[in-house]
């Protein structure tokens, strides 16, 4: 559903989140290894974030990755519209382009209720809902 950069992305910023809310700046190397995923990917991605203003970055020998209640605040479908653009939200699930409602595919009309419920959930979903529930060991992050 989302490309890896994406999954990437979202699962770094609630990584980072959860391990820097006791103030803590959270290095590449623990993100990376907290996550399962290459260093020099992750931390491409999260260069671009932190420009972006999604997550804070610090340099120096404390330096390191932190979310700000602001950060904590972002839906994740700002997160994917960021990297993934609006695709997931408006795309033809058999991926044509010429699909609308005057000329729908196959799967038009049962699809555009699918996306919509998807776009609903990443959009009431908040980084810090799920730094929540991974505390609460709900959920998990990494096998």
């Amino acid at each position: 559903m989302f490309s890896k950069t994406c999954e990437y992305a979202i699962r770094a910023l609630i990584f980072i989140a959860q391990k820097s809310k006791d103030g803590s700046r959270i290095s590449i190397k623990d993100i990376s290894s907290g996550i399962d995923s290459p260093e020099y990917f992750i931390a491409k991605i999260l260069q671009d974030l932190s420009r972006k203003g999604f997550v804070q970055s610090a340099k120096g020998p404390n330096g390191g990755f932190y979310m700000d209640d602001a950060n904590l605040e972002q839906s994740v479908a700002d997160i994917v519209r960021e990297i993934d653009g609006d695709k997931l939200f408006s795309g033809c699930g058999l991926g044509l382009k010429e699909c609308s409602e005057d000329h729908p595919c196959p799967i038009h009309n049962d699809f555009k209720h699918i996306r919509q419920e998807i776009k609903t959930m990443l959009e009431e979903s908040r980084i810090q809902l799920f730094v929540e529930n991974l505390d609460l060991k709900l959920t998990f992050l990494k096998q």
